[in-house]
């Protein structure tokens, strides 16, 4: 008997040993874990070491990180009765906490199948209210819209809806066309009213320099004009302190240097008084008429 029992032992041992590792179960940081005894919900299992009963208990791993499912391409007919083929993508993710890793797997068959299914019909209740126009100018409205509802629809799943993207709303292929050439026309509009203001600008810019410049010659005209008064104010003032009386002989002087300025010759009569005023004008001493008579000046008298 006792030899049996030695015998016995070690396969005992190993088989508590192979039993013991059967029962073993490592969680990722990724993922929470439920734990199934004979069909029913026993605990939860969070990331680490973990260990079930071997052929009693059965453990459901669920991952947590966040994902992305496609809603598919589908046809909606818009509000303007045209068709728009329509796509969309759905982010979410399973909730870490126990109850709503509980709720993911026992309150909704086939999470990914349903936000599609769901997603769809969103869209097309939305878009179908809306023209094509309008639905491709306010995808931030159907995004937000879309969003609201899934997370209202799957509150009880466990689930967190992260965001709704619209990945495209493509017209009929005419209707795309027609599309494309009122946007060209509109950008050549655009471009041409530039072109004009520009044109506009630069005419505006060439106008006021050519109002300047007229000024600026203007102005010159009006300071050579005072000039030349002044100089003639300051000659008639001469005339009026210098040749008092002798306006003829003025007139003969300014007479003589006009044609000495063009290199003319005059003919002085012998005798003439310009001939004295020629001299004087030349540094030379003046010739006394035989009528010349000498005058002291009043000052000076004879002792």
């Amino acid at each position: 008997m006792t030899a049996i029992m030695e015998n016995l032992l070690p396969i005992v041992i190993g088989a508590v040993v192979l039993f013991l590792f059967a029962g073993i179960r490592i969680v990722r940081p990724t993922n929470r874990a439920l734990v199934e005894r004979l069909g029913k919900y026993s605990h939860f299992a969070t990331p680490g070491f973990n260990w079930i009963i071997p052929g009693i208990d059965k453990m459901y791993k669920i991952n947590i990180t966040e994902k992305m499912i496609n809603a598919e391409p589908q046809e909606i007919i818009t509000n303007d009765n045209l068709n728009a083929r329509v796509d969309a993508q759905v982010y979410f993710k399973i909730k870490a906490d126990e109850e709503s890793v509980k709720n993911s797997q026992y309150n909704v068959n086939s999470i990914e199948y349903q936000i599609v299914n769901l997603a769809r019909t969103t869209l097309r209740n939305i878009i179908g209210t809306m023209t094509l126009k309008s639905a491709n100018s306010e995808r931030g409205k159907i995004n937000k819209e879309l969003h609201g509802t899934l997370l209202e629809e799957t509150m009880n799943w466990g689930i967190e809806i992260v965001r709704t993207e619209l990945k495209e709303i493509d017209p009929p292929k005419d209707v795309q066309e027609t599309m494309n050439k009122i946007v060209k026309a509109e950008n050549e509009k655009i471009a041409a009213i530039d072109f004009a203001t520009a044109t506009e600008t630069r005419a505006d810019g060439e106008k006021r320099a050519e109002i300047r410049r007229a000024e600026g010659i203007k102005q010159g005209a009006i300071l050579r004009a005072e000039g030349e008064a002044q100089a003639i104010q300051l000659v008639n003032e001469a005339a009026e302190k210098y040749f008092v009386g002798n306006a003829q002989m003025l007139r003969r002087i300014q007479a003589m240097e006009t044609s000495l300025k063009d290199n003319s010759k005059i003919v002085v009569p012998t005798g003439s008084d310009l001939v004295n005023v020629m001299g004087e004008m030349g540094g030379v001493i003046p010739i006394k008429s035989k009528t010349d008579r000498i005058v002291s000046p009043p000052d000076v008298q004879k002792m």
